[in-house]
C-alpha cells in the first residue's frame, strides 16, 4: 500500500458494528457483512429483550430438558415407530440417520433425525438438483422445495416430526430443547469474530431463528447470524417461553 493510501477496512467494520443492532428480534438494522466477512455487533444492554439468565436459569433449563424429553420419548414412541415404518415403505434406506454437528464449546456431536430425503441425498446432491439449486444448498444448507425430499418426508417436515429423535440427544446432554440451531464445523465460520460466543451456548431442537425468520434469514446477508446471537445473548426464561409457544403454533400450522 502506498504511503498516501488509506485502508478503510477497519473503519468499515467499525461503522458496520455501529449500524447493526441485535434488538427487535435480532434482525440487522443495516448490512453487517464487510469484505465477505460477518461483523458481529457488540452486545446492546439497552436492547428491548430479556437479560441473559445465570446459573439458576441454566440448572432449571437442564432439569426441564430432561423431564420434557423423557416424557416426549415415552408418549411418542409409538408414533415414531409408525413414522419409521412409513419412511421405509416410501423409499429405500434406513428410517433414522445421524448428522455430524458442532456442540457447545466446539465439541463434535452426532444428532438423530428421521430421514426425510432419499438415502443418498447428501452423498450425491447433484443427482437431484439443478446447478443453481446446488449452489444455494452448498451455501445455506437449506433449499426451498428441495427435490430430494420424499413424500413422507414432506409431511414429517411440515409437522416437525422428523426432529423427534433429537430428544435422545437432549437426554444425552448434547442438545437442549431450546437453543441455537446445531450447525456444521464449516457453518461456525460464518459467525466471524463471534464464533466462540455462538459456541458458548448449547444448541437446541428449536430456537429463535426457527420461529422468527427461518428460511427468510440467510448466512449471506448476516441475518441468520444475528438471530442466533440474539438468542445466545438473551437466553432466559422469558425468551425460552416465547420460543416454546411459537414452536407449537408453527407445528399446528404445518410450517
Amino acid at each position: 500500500m502506498a504511503d498516501n493510501d488509506i485502508d478503510y477496512r477497519e473503519d468499515d467494520e467499525r461503522d458496520a458494528r455501529d449500524r447493526a443492532c441485535d434488538a427487535g428480534g435480532g434482525r440487522p438494522a443495516a448490512p453487517v457483512i464487510v469484505d465477505g466477512r460477518f461483523v458481529a455487533p457488540p452486545p446492546d444492554p439497552t436492547a428491548a429483550a430479556p437479560r441473559r439468565g445465570g446459573r439458576g436459569y441454566l440448572a432449571a433449563k437442564r432439569a426441564f430438558d430432561v423431564a420434557f424429553s423423557a416424557a416426549v420419548c415415552v408418549v411418542l414412541a409409538v408414533p415414531v415407530a409408525l413414522a419409521c415404518a412409513a419412511i421405509a415403505l416410501d423409499s429405500p434406506g434406513g428410517p433414522v440417520f445421524r448428522q455430524e454437528r458442532v456442540g457447545q464449546g466446539g465439541r463434535p456431536i452426532r444428532i438423530f433425525k428421521l430421514r426425510t430425503m432419499v438415502a443418498d441425498a447428501h452423498e450425491a446432491p447433484e443427482r437431484y438438483m439443478t446447478p443453481e439449486q446446488l449452489e444455494v444448498w452448498r451455501r445455506e444448507q437449506k433449499l426451498d422445495d428441495d427435490p430430494r425430499v420424499t413424500r413422507v418426508g414432506r409431511l414429517l417436515r411440515r409437522t416437525s416430526l422428523d426432529e423427534l429423535p433429537q430428544f435422545l440427544n437432549v437426554l444425552a446432554g448434547d442438545l437442549s430443547v431450546i437453543g441455537p440451531r446445531p450447525v456444521t464445523m464449516e457453518e461456525t465460520l460464518e459467525f466471524g469474530d463471534a464464533r466462540d460466543e455462538f459456541l458458548s451456548c448449547r444448541p437446541g431442537i428449536t430456537g429463535w431463528w426457527q420461529v422468527t425468520a427461518r428460511n427468510d434469514a440467510a448466512w449471506a446477508d448476516g441475518e441468520r447470524q444475528l438471530l442466533e446471537l440474539f438468542y445466545v445473548r438473551h437466553a432466559s426464561f422469558g425468551l425460552d417461553a416465547r420460543v416454546f409457544a411459537r414452536t407449537f403454533k408453527a407445528m399446528l400450522r404445518g410450517r
